[in-house]
């Protein structure tokens, strides 16, 4: 069983219902003094009045007697003693759980009457002028980059970049690649856009060359046979290079070289191949496979997770980075549309309504036995004292009622039976 926490406002209040209880009884015992010497003097040939005042005095003792035992019967037995339909809540209170749980089901967690009250709100108009407030927008900011730099605090990095690079793998190895790159080539070169390459390449090819002339020819006289003469593997070593560089400078110099027409044909030639010949797609999967199998390339995947936290990090704690900023003047545009477009309006209030729907009707079973369940895990006794703390000094206030309506209704039935009488 759980009970309540009985704090020390609770206490309070049960001082207070004990000093209600003690004004209760002593009205209570007045009335049977009153009673008591109001039949003494009636006995004694005593006026008239005593009569009435006896018969106000007794009724009110019923009436107090009455009010006492039902108020005491909510809680306990009365004199402790057993007697039926008493102590009702500690007895019933796993039922009125249930009962409460039924009424709050029926009554409060039904798609209609959440739909009306929310229509009722406007929720569209509500939320389009709040956020219209920059103050509120940057309030919204303040709470949704804390609430990001938690959540990517306690991720762990090595569960996510674990996640990251097997999404990724899976992915690229689900997906041919060859097709789209085929199409993308042949977009390429049907652009010329690859000629920037083809010229970057041509560039830097003649300036190595001219940088490292004597590299080149010293590599052509190494690959010389042994049995010529070295005179002739210098001039050749030369012939090979001036060639070489003629030929990289009038690639370089002459957008119509034959050579660039040759990549452009290779390219193109390619580009189809990659798209419908097999033997080059199965290549090229084989060749995807190898890269993503390689412990390098899997080490790029997984720390592109660090690179994008810090980034998102370093922006979210920034007041004048770009996503905040974005992010700030998105949120004030939305509310200014809400503000003054009422399709817009309509809209999310009907997104509103009929989330609050689906959640309270899918999960109101659920709703209701939280109810049920919390209140039937409740101690019984302590439940009890809990209530009685917190409604029983209004509750005493029916027995002082009881009290002086029985006199009233008693000193009402004695003076219309004895005028009646007489």
């Amino acid at each position: 069983m759980v009970s309540f926490s009985y704090t020390a406002a609770d206490e309070e209040k049960s001082r207070g219902v004990r000093r209600m209880k003690a004004l209760a009884t002593s009205l209570l015992l007045f009335v049977a003094v009153v009673y008591a010497l109001a039949t003494w003097a009636r006995n004694s040939g005593a006026g008239a009045w005593a009569g009435y005042v006896a018969a106000a005095a007794e009724a009110g003792m019923v009436g107090a007697l009455a009010d006492w035992f039902a108020v005491t019967a909510l809680f306990r037995h009365p004199l402790g003693l057993p007697i039926p339909h008493t102590a009702i809540i500690p007895k019933k209170k796993d039922q009125l759980g249930t009962s409460l749980g039924t009424f709050v089901g029926e009554n409060f967690l039904s798609a209609d009457v959440v739909r009306g009250r929310l229509t009722a709100l406007g929720i569209g108009g509500r939320l389009g002028a709040w956020l219209a407030d920059p103050a509120h927008a940057d309030r919204v900011i303040a709470e949704l980059s804390t609430a990001l730099r938690g959540a990517l605090t306690v991720l762990r990095d090595s569960d996510v970049q674990a996640v990251v690079g097997e999404a990724i793998t899976r992915r690229a190895e689900a997906v041919e690649i060859a097709p789209p790159l085929g199409k993308t080539l042949e977009k390429v070169v049907d652009d010329g856009a690859h000629r920037r390459a083809v010229d970057l390449v041509c560039t830097r090819a003649h300036d190595w060359l001219v940088t490292h002339g004597d590299s080149v020819m010293d590599a052509v006289q190494g690959g010389a046979p042994g049995w010529t003469p070295r005179f002739v593997d210098k001039r050749i070593g030369e012939r090979v290079y001036k060639e070489l560089l003629r030929f990289v400078t009038e690639m370089r110099d002459m957008p119509g070289h034959p050579a660039r027409g040759a990549i452009d044909r290779f390219l193109a030639d390619f580009a189809i191949e990659l798209q419908s010949d097999t033997d080059t797609r199965v290549r090229v999967e084989r060749l995807k496979s190898d890269l993503l199998a390689r412990p390098e390339v899997q080490d790029v995947i997984a720390s592109a997770w660090a690179s994008v936290r810090s980034l998102i990090i370093a922006a979210a704690e920034d007041d004048h980075s770009q996503l905040r900023l974005r992010a700030r003047a998105s949120l004030i545009s939305l509310g200014r549309r809400l503000s003054s477009d009422a399709r817009l309006r309509a809209k999310v209030d009907g997104w509103a309504e009929d989330a609050a729907a689906y959640l309270v009707t899918t999960y109101r079973d659920e709703i209701t036995s939280l109810i049920t369940d919390t209140v039937a895990s409740w101690d019984a006794t302590q439940t009890s004292k809990k209530i009685e703390a917190n409604i029983g000094r209004d509750l005493q206030f029916i027995r002082i009622n009881g009290t002086v309506v029985g006199a009233l209704a008693g000193l009402l039935i004695y003076t219309v039976s004895h005028g009646l009488g007489g």
